[in-house]
């Protein structure tokens, strides 16, 4: 099966790397990305396939937390995603959070959608930014799921009252607060 390229989505200093599923066979080139990339987390949102034991001795945490195929995520799956976000990006300013499914055309894109949402873009240019990176992303079920959305806006730095007075009113990231 043919399937696209690993790409970088970076915002600010939010950094994600979509990929597809491995196989066993193409574990080492997998794993040569992940590094590439500066991952230190993998998130699967589809059903294990490979183990991932070669993964984590590579120093790249690995979390499962699979959801149905062309489906937005599940409420809870979508808690965990912003919480390890929250986590990772304020620890590791910078680092890179990678996320696959079986293409990494549906549920991979969708929660670095959220997680672009979250930090205050909209979800029109959430999805366009995506898209620019990996066509045929985004399903219509999941592009309505992302226009619906309520954001928290959990990812935006919340002490505005530390900025200068000329940049109170702009997007401020959580992780590296820059504007």
């Amino acid at each position: 099966m043919n399937r696209p390229a690993p790409v970088e989505i970076s915002y600010d200093c939010l950094r994600f790397l979509i990929t597809h599923n491995p196989t066993d066979a193409q574990m080492g080139k997998f794993i040569e990305d992940l590094k590439a990339f500066g991952v230190n987390t993998l998130v699967r949102v589809c059903t294990a396939t490979y183990d991932k034991t070669p993964v984590e001795q590579e120093g790249i945490q690995v979390l499962d937390w699979p959801f149905d195929d062309g489906s937005a995520p599940p409420d809870q799956v979508v808690e965990d995603w912003l919480n390890l976000l929250q986590a990772k990006f304020k620890e590791q300013p910078g680092c890179c959070v990678a996320v696959h499914c079986v293409a990494g055309l549906g549920r991979a894109p969708v929660l670095v959608a959220l997680a672009l949402i979250e930090c205050g873009m909209e979800y029109e240019d959430a999805v366009h930014l995506i898209r620019q990176k990996r066509r045929g992303a985004l399903n219509a079920k999941q592009l309505h799921y992302l226009e619906e959305y309520k954001s928290k806006l959990c990812l935006r730095l919340k002490d505005a009252n530390a900025l200068p007075e000329n940049v109170a009113n702009s997007h401020k990231c959580f992780a590296c607060k820059r504007w």
